[in-house]
């Protein structure tokens, strides 16, 4: 298979149409190869399919869809030096696009198979200092990061837990997909104003959920 030339088709044929116009979320996307932030054999070949690709394991994590990661992080708004927190990171690839953007990120994944994985997959894409992969639970972000200016909780969640919001910088971002039961998820930005967190749906958009939020003490909106 022609990975470049997969590359190339899912900027034109899947991002490009779809509101995606960041120059440097294009770029970065045009060159980090997805398909090693697979394992090896018959999953590769997916790597550029527009729809989630569901990975081996306990977890039940998959590598979003190009489109809708890319929607996700263009709402981040991310600025060079951002301090950026993902979770869960799954195999790497949404840090190793956000740190390719200019920000300085951490990336949290309970799965200790799929940290180690991410952790090996980044550091080929990223230097130390501007992406890390920790083992870790992720319901609590990791507050000895923050204050944060972007979180991204890549995946479906019922609510958006407040420890996260806690965790956001004056004028920081988080963005998500909110799904409760039984309704249509729709993805959306929160902004922490003033002392304020302020959440606003943009698409809808359906992704892979993320279980470790499936029913935890959330920020009502």
């Amino acid at each position: 298979m022609d990975y470049a030339d997969a590359r190339k088709r899912m900027l034109d044929g899947q991002l490009r149409p779809n509101k995606v116009t960041d120059p440097r979320l294009l770029a970065a996307m045009g060159e980090i190869p997805r398909e090693r932030f697979l394992p090896e054999g018959a999953l590769r070949a997916r790597a550029y399919a527009d729809e989630d690709v569901r990975l081996p394991g306990p977890a039940g994590r998959t590598l979003t869809e190009p489109m809708a990661i890319a929607r996700l992080i263009q709402l981040l708004a991310l600025r060079r030096g951002d301090r950026a927190l993902l979770l869960p990171a799954g195999t790497g690839y949404a840090a190793a696009v956000v740190a390719a953007m200019g920000a300085r990120v951490i990336a949290l994944e309970e799965d200790e198979a799929l940290a180690a994985g991410a952790r090996a997959a980044v550091a080929g894409h990223a230097p130390a200092e501007a992406a890390r992969v920790l083992h870790a639970p992720i319901l609590g972000g990791h507050a000895a990061g923050a204050p944060y200016d972007a979180i991204l909780i890549e995946g479906e969640v019922p609510e958006i837990p407040p420890a996260l919001i806690d965790q956001l910088a004056e004028g920081g971002r988080l963005v998500t997909v909110l799904a409760r039961e039984g309704q249509v998820g729709h993805a959306v930005l929160g902004r922490r104003l003033a002392g304020s967190f302020t959440v606003t749906t943009i698409f809808d958009c359906s992704i892979a959920p993320v279980r470790e939020f499936a029913s935890v003490p959330a920020f009502q909106f």
